[in-house]
């Protein structure tokens, strides 16, 4: 048989395999169970058809830091081909949402400053993601490139790429930075919720109005390396100076956007006007204290309570996160209708155009998460609500995964 007739073959059957998930469990796990709302979405034929032909390639999940901060032994101790219902995320559930490829964080706090121990933390998380791989060769497969991606794809696993989440990681050090990719890091946020010394974050007090020289230095270098940049966290002035700096497209990996709900967390549209020049995508956070317009309002000050909090407990991370959830327990938030993720998209696209949005769940990274949307099962849902609202498949498939394939393809493999 010719190899292009078996991959034919091969695509064919995996479609019917995600068929098989998705329509031979009853439709009633796609809903909510708070009870009749726009969480009870009913997915139609036509949605789960279009979204099983495609696949869901997210730019952000914090399952390895959500195992390593609740768990004693790591994978030792989860098996994830095992409901995991304290988590957002196990196998199961990854297939249900027709999961095919993720960018796994490999997140650690920001006062990892403070100890001098960033950059050890994050080789830490980059092995532990590594260790969930290994665990599961049947399932996932490390990628580097978008053509890993694609041949991952063709065999029905879920392609599986590093995620950094704040410059803190390379402590500095632009030796440190290639050290990291070449473990396989393919993108790095340059700050998380603390200002550094070359960057300046969203939700932290300005150093740098921007990028310091250094700061530009180190979008050249991720350039240079084929290390996609990645904007979510960084203030404004950051962004513009990442945006005039950066020869290769960026990513917002889980960010939304701020006329829809007025976060410092999300991204404001005289950037998002620059994106098509860029080429860069905005991957769309799931939070519901980032999304839904009245807990973005609610939840302003979050990293800066949290902050405070620190400086108050410095020896004591249990003190800080009781405060914490006492001061959430005060300050209220709703958790939304999943279709303002959709608000979300559609904004982007007026602005910025269908080329540049995308999926960034934040899944296992944040608290509440809009009706609907529970967990990573849940991505058929936004299908369902994408397609009553008139988009074609080609447009959904853009959202779902073609948008941050083509950035990856670009970065890592510039000659295409």
């Amino acid at each position: 048989m010719p190899w292009c007739l078996l991959q034919r073959c091969w695509q064919r059957l995996r479609i019917l395999g995600v068929l098989a998930y998705v329509l031979i469990i009853p439709q009633v796990q796609a809903q909510s169970p708070s009870g009749p709302s726009r969480g009870s979405v009913e997915i139609s034929d036509a949605a789960w058809q279009i979204h099983a032909r495609s696949y869901v390639f997210d730019g952000h999940n914090d399952l390895p830091w959500e195992v390593r901060t609740n768990t004693s032994r790591g994978f030792d101790e989860i098996d994830l081909r095992k409901p995991q219902p304290q988590f957002h995320t196990d196998i199961d559930r990854l297939r249900l949402g027709n999961v095919g490829a993720q960018f796994w964080s490999v997140y650690v706090p920001a006062d990892t400053v403070q100890t001098g121990t960033s950059f050890q933390t994050t080789v830490e998380q980059i092995r532990m993601v590594k260790d969930m791989i290994d665990r599961y060769p049947d399932v996932f497969e490390l990628a580097l490139n978008a053509e890993d991606v694609d041949r991952i794809r063709a065999q029905g696993k879920i392609a599986s790429l590093i995620g950094m989440e704040g410059g803190h990681s390379m402590e500095g050090s632009l030796g440190k930075l290639r050290q990291l990719y070449n473990m396989g890091a393919r993108y790095m946020t340059l700050t998380h919720s603390d200002s550094l010394d070359w960057a300046d974050a969203a939700t932290d007090v300005s150093k740098n109005d921007g990028l310091s020289a250094y700061g530009e230095e180190v979008v050249r270098e991720m350039n240079r390396l084929g290390m996609i940049v990645d904007l979510s966290h960084v203030s404004p002035a950051t962004m513009h100076d990442a945006l005039d700096i950066s020869t290769a497209p960026v990513i917002f990996s889980h960010s939304s956007a701020r006329a829809v709900a007025d976060h410092p967390r999300n991204v404001p549209d005289d950037v998002l006007r620059r994106l098509p020049d860029n080429g860069g995508v905005v991957l769309i956070n799931f939070f519901s204290g980032f999304v839904v317009p009245e807990s973005a309002k609610i939840m302003q000050n979050m990293f800066q309570k949290r902050r405070e909090l620190k400086k108050k407990y410095p020896n004591s991370k249990v003190d800080v996160e009781r405060e914490f959830k006492a001061w959430q327990v005060a300050n209220p938030y709703p958790a939304g209708e999943v279709d303002i993720l959709v608000d979300h998209i559609e904004h982007v696209i007026r602005v910025a155009g269908i080329d540049h949005v995308g999926l960034g769940s934040d899944f296992d990274g944040v608290a509440k998460l809009p009706r609907g949307m529970e967990d990573v099962s849940k991505y058929p849902v936004l299908t369902e609500i994408l397609l009553q609202r008139g988009y074609s498949e080609t447009d959904i498939h853009k959202i779902m995964s073609g948008n941050l394939l083509r950035v990856l393809r670009q970065v890592t493999s510039p000659g295409n």
